[in-house]
């Protein structure tokens, strides 16, 4: 049975329309995120919506047609209201239901600044075709470091735990950057390595590198790394506490899910972007479950 909404405010010390306003924000995105949520008590399902909702309006900045200076100004206030929330002050209703969640499963500061200095990246300058380490670094803040909190408001915070985060969050963001691909040329960007694109003597001018059909190698390489890092979190979620593992197991499934299939349309012109249908993602889902 499900716990009234007014007892889960309470144990997250804020208001039921604090509650209501992150849903509605994860809602509004038309997202399958919500419904993989469910399987989640309230309090840890609503912290994982205040954690996506700071995402959203943090990458929102990011990308955003407005001037860099004013985006940093944006993301510099979101750095100021976490110092605020590790002062156990609020002043929103994501904030509140943000410091419920630092509160009730030791989210660190860390982790939240480091996803705000990933958003800065994309600000400051356009990625395009950054260094290996840049690129890592890049995964690890706007994807790795949203996986470390989320693994403790799923119950988790052991080693094996943080291990995943590490790898499933590069996996993820590589999928993300094979399926997006032509959408972030057409923003100017290209999240694809330097090192990778010159060994195949591919231009590092976004609107330029598809046009040589040796990209394909270049993101099937990337796959293989995607895959690779799919293996490492799925051994160290072997680890981890059976409950609370539930909900990265079923998002690994998804992804990798797609991956293959964005493998199989490939990345040449016309460029064709992965997508599952909800028959595939519960299937899917439910599959991850089984692993």
């Amino acid at each position: 049975m499900q716990k009234p909404l007014a007892e889960t405010a309470q144990i997250m010390g804020c208001s039921e329309l604090d509650l209501i306003f992150v849903e509605a924000i994860v809602r509004h995105a038309k997202t399958s995120f919500a419904a993989g949520m469910k399987m989640l008590s309230p309090e840890r399902r609503y912290g994982m919506f205040a954690l996506y909702s700071f995402c959203r309006i943090v990458d929102d900045i990011a990308d955003d047609m407005g001037e860099p200076e004013v985006k940093q100004k944006q993301l510099q206030k979101w750095r100021d209201k976490i110092e605020l929330l590790y002062n156990g002050k609020a002043d929103g209703s994501v904030e509140n239901v943000l410091l419920g969640s630092i509160q009730q499963f030791g989210l660190r500061k860390e982790d939240f600044l480091a996803i705000i200095d990933g958003m800065e990246m994309d600000v400051l300058n356009l990625v395009i075709a950054p260094d290996e380490v840049k690129l890592d670094l890049y995964c690890d803040r706007v994807a790795s470091a949203v996986g470390r909190l989320a693994i403790r408001i799923f119950g988790d915070s052991s080693e094996a735990a943080e291990k995943v985060a590490y790898h499933l969050g590069r996996a993820l963001q590589i999928t993300n950057i094979l399926r997006d691909l032509e959408e972030d040329i057409e923003r100017g960007r290209l999240y694809l390595p330097k090192e990778l694109l010159e060994r195949f003597h591919i231009s590092l001018i976004p609107e330029r590198c598809m046009e040589n059909p040796s990209i394909q190698e270049v993101c099937n390489i990337m796959s293989y790394r995607a895959l690779d890092h799919f293996r490492s979190a799925a051994n160290y979620m072997r680890q981890c506490e059976v409950d609370a593992i539930r909900p990265a197991k079923i998002m690994a499934a998804t992804y990798r899910f797609l991956l293959g299939k964005q493998k199989k349309l490939g990345w040449k012109k016309p460029f064709k972007r992965a997508s599952l249908s909800t028959g595939e993602k519960v299937i899917v889902g439910m599959a991850g479950l089984m692993v």
